[in-house]
C-alpha cells in the first residue's frame, strides 16, 4: 500500500480534564523490526478512564506521557521496515499493548506488562503513541495474528481487556463443575461472563450497582441470574447455589465491597481472582479465608503467548467479543465516546475505521 506522507494524520490525546483533544501528526515511517499499521478498531479501556481521562493519576508504568491515546488497537499492516521475521504487508494483527525490552525475566516469559526496564518498557497509548489515530507504529515482537474469522473489533478487545480476563480465569480454572460469580459488569465483567460461559461454567451470576449493566448482561444472554448489589448480596448468592456459594468468583469492580462480596460468596475450597484495579478490601482471614480453605489470586493483564492462545480459543468457541460493544464512534467523535464510557452505563465502546464503521445503536 502506498502511503501518502504529504498529508498528516489526526490523533486523539487525553489532557486529563475529562475531555479529548486532537493534534496533527506526521505518518510514521517504520524502522528495523517495525511495522506501520492501518488502524481498524481501537476500544476504550476502563484503566484509561481511571488513570488518564479524568486526571493524570498514574506514575511509572501508568504514567501518561501526552501521546496518542488508546491501548487496545487492532488493524492491518500496510508497511514493513527491514528485518521482519514473521509478519508481512497485509497481515491482520492485534497489538499487545506494552512494548517491553524483550530481555528481562518477565519479557522472556511473554509478560511485557511486567517488564522491569525503565528505559525500554513503553505502553501503547501511555508512553508511546496508541490506537486513536489512522495509523500506528508498532514493533513486530508486539503483534498477534488476527484470524480472518474474527473482526478487528474482536481483536481490539483481545489487546487488553479480554486477554486480562482470560489470564485471570485460567488461574482459577473454569469448568462445567463450577458456579461462577462475577462482580462488576463493566466491559471486563461482561468479558468474564462471556469467557466463563464458553469454558463451560454450570451457573453464571452477575452483580453490579448499575441497573443498565445488569440489563446488558441479561440481554446478551451471558448470565443465569443478575443481582443489584446490596447488603444481602452474599446471602442471595448462597441462596442461588443451595447455600454453598460459588466455586469460582471474579472481582472486576475494583471496589472494597465488591471484593469482599467475592471472598465471602466463594464456596469452601473455592477460588477467587481479583482483576479490577483500585480500591482496597478488609476481611477477616480466619473466617473468610483460612477456615474455608479458600484461595485468592491476583491477576494483571496477560502474556503475549496467552493472547495467541485466546485468539485460537475464540475461533474454536465461535464467540465474538465485538458482541460486547454497545457503541461505535468514528475518531472525530472520540470526545462523545470517552464521555459515554466514563458514565459507566454502557458496554464496550470502540473507535472504528473503514469496514468496522457500523451503527452506534445498542440492539
Amino acid at each position: 500500500m502506498k502511503i501518502d506522507r504529504a498529508r498528516r494524520m489526526t490523533g486523539a490525546i487525553l489532557p486529563g480534564d475529562s475531555t479529548v483533544g486532537f493534534r496533527e501528526y506526521d505518518i510514521p515511517v517504520p524502522g528495523h523490526g517495525e511495522v506501520l499499521i492501518k488502524t481498524k478498531s481501537s476500544t476504550i479501556c476502563g484503566s484509561d478512564i481511571r488513570a488518564i481521562y479524568r486526571e493524570h493519576l498514574g506514575k511509572g508504568p501508568e504514567g501518561y506521557q501526552g501521546v496518542i491515546a488508546g491501548h487496545e488497537p487492532s488493524g492491518q499492516i500496510v508497511e514493513c521496515g527491514p528485518g521482519m521475521r514473521r509478519f508481512a504487508d497485509g497481515d491482520r494483527v492485534i497489538i499487545y499493548h506494552i512494548s517491553g525490552c524483550g530481555l528481562c525475566y518477565d519479557c522472556r516469559r511473554g509478560y511485557m506488562i511486567s517488564c522491569t526496564s525503565e528505559e525500554h518498557r513503553k505502553a501503547y497509548g501511555w508512553q508511546r503513541d496508541g490506537g486513536m489515530a489512522e495509523y500506528i507504529l508498532a514493533e513486530e515482537k508486539d503483534l498477534v495474528l488476527l484470524p480472518d474469522s474474527l473482526t478487528y473489533t474482536d481483536g481490539a478487545q483481545v489487546a487488553c481487556g479480554l486477554g486480562t480476563v482470560y489470564e485471570g480465569l485460567e488461574k482459577v480454572g473454569i469448568s462445567g463443575n463450577d458456579a461462577v460469580l462475577v462482580v462488576g459488569l463493566g466491559p471486563v465483567g461482561l468479558a468474564s461472563l462471556m469467557l466463563a460461559k464458553a469454558m463451560g461454567a454450570e451457573k453464571l451470576i452477575g452483580v453490579d450497582v448499575v441497573p443498565e449493566r445488569l440489563d446488558i448482561a441479561r440481554d446478551l444472554g451471558l448470565v443465569d441470574e443478575v443481582l443489584i448489589a446490596g447488603p444481602d448480596t452474599v446471602e442471595r448468592v448462597r441462596a442461588l447455589t443451595d447455600g454453598n456459594g460459588c466455586e469460582r468468583t471474579i472481582d472486576c469492580s475494583g471496589s472494597e465491597k465488591g471484593r469482599l462480596t467475592c471472598i465471602q460468596a466463594t464456596r469452601k475450597w473455592g477460588k477467587s481472582v481479583f482483576i479490577g484495579e483500585g480500591g482496597s478490601v478488609e476481611f477477616q482471614p480466619s473466617p473468610d479465608i483460612i477456615h474455608d480453605q479458600k484461595t485468592i489470586f491476583g491477576s494483571w493483564v496477560t502474556s503475549i503467548w496467552k493472547m495467541e492462545e485466546l485468539v485460537e480459543r475464540l475461533v474454536r468457541w465461535d464467540i465474538h467479543p465485538e458482541d460486547l460493544v454497545t457503541h461505535r464512534f468514528p475518531l472525530a467523535r472520540a470526545g462523545e465516546a470517552y464521555t459515554l464510557m466514563a458514565d459507566g452505563k454502557c458496554g464496550k465502546i470502540a473507535i472504528v475505521f473503514d469496514e468496522e464503521v457500523r451503527s452506534n445503536e445498542y440492539p
